[in-house]
């Protein structure tokens, strides 16, 4: 079984990535199937925690104020035939908040991970491993700043170390955090000398950031995990605003021909010849419209219940996304 420690700051550049399901689900993937255990320090929640609010506001703020900015620039700067453009940025605006949710939703899933892993918590022996770090200014004190928690990881990782099997069960600790523990000046992917020992035995592995997690999973678990990858890399863009409103233009005419000869069959049943004459005189124009639009009178039904409840459920959930209430059918 591989065994990471995966430090905060890597989950939280996971998290912000679009195309981080494709980790997400793979990872869950393995862990389901006990080929990968997560260790998972407290601190490492807690700090995943915190900073999840600040990186989903910031993450949709950015996307809001680039939009912004370049409607602005189109407006200032752009010709007379910039107006296509500009309506498709309007366009493209309406889905701001549906690109931030489908974004962010890693943080929940990431999160689950989390609470899934092997919860270690810092030993006594860890705390005075830490306090010893600093007052040797060794990494990650070598810097001024706070390092106390990304201090305890690394102890905490060294103790996993120590008492491990790794050539059964071989180890990594991967971090973004290049500044506090790799090494000064050199590769980055490597460790920093003060934290060295703890990679120097064969199957415990230092990797850095998102690829060094995806390069420990694939060093590990080669073909399986690419095909994890593959099945897994699948990224849902938001519906643009036009597209919405053609689909529920195409859904509105369809139901809206369907009642119309419903209507005027009820009344044929009823022997109502005025009320059927009069529904052909006022539905004429817009049935001949509808049918041209779709093809001929064929690709018009007669939809049973079933399909009528289809097309009526897609339109009311069409009308919710453009802001009507839920039900709202009315043709």
């Amino acid at each position: 079984m591989l065994r990471l420690l995966v430090d905060t700051s890597t989950w939280l550049d996971l998290a912000k990535r679009r195309d981080g399901q494709k980790w997400v689900v793979s990872i869950r993937q393995l862990v389901r199937e006990e080929a990968l255990e997560l260790l998972v320090p407290g601190v490492v929640v807690d700090e995943f925690e915190r900073n999840r609010g600040r990186i989903e506001a910031s993450m949709t703020a950015n996307v809001a104020e680039r939009m912004r900015l370049i409607r602005r620039d189109f407006a200032d700067y752009g010709s007379t035939e910039s107006q296509e453009a500009i309506d498709a940025i309007e366009s493209l605006a309406h889905q701001v908040p549906l690109i931030g949710a489908m974004t962010t939703r890693n943080f929940d899933e990431i999160l689950e991970l989390l609470r899934c892993g092997r919860r270690i918590e810092p030993t006594d022996n860890h705390q005075r491993a830490v306090v010893q770090r600093g007052l040797d200014k060794r990494a990650p004190f070598h810097r001024s700043r706070n390092s106390v928690a990304d201090a305890l990881l690394i102890e905490m990782y060294g103790s996993e170390v120590a008492t491990a099997n790794l050539r059964a069960d071989p180890h990594g600790f991967v971090t973004s955090n290049s500044d506090d523990f790799s090494t000064v000046a050199g590769d980055h992917r490597h460790p920093h000398d003060d934290i060295s020992d703890y990679f120097e035995t064969e199957g415990s592995n230092y990797w850095l950031g998102v690829s060094g997690l995806d390069t420990a999973l694939m060093d590990a678990f080669g073909d399986y995990y690419q095909e994890l990858l593959d099945e897994s890399d699948f990224r849902e863009d938001p519906r643009r605003l036009d597209e919405i409103m053609e689909a529920e233009s195409e859904l509105f005419d369809r139901i809206w021909y369907h009642r119309s000869l419903s209507y005027e069959h009820r009344m044929e049943g009823a022997g109502d010849r005025s009320a059927v004459q009069e529904q052909q005189r006022i539905a004429g124009p817009g049935r001949k419209r509808v049918e041209k639009r779709f093809g001929g009178r064929s690709n018009l039904g007669p939809y049973d219940d079933y399909e009528l409840g289809m097309l009526e459920g897609k339109l009311s959930a069409l009308r919710w996304v453009l802001g009507s209430e839920w039900d709202f059918l009315d043709t």
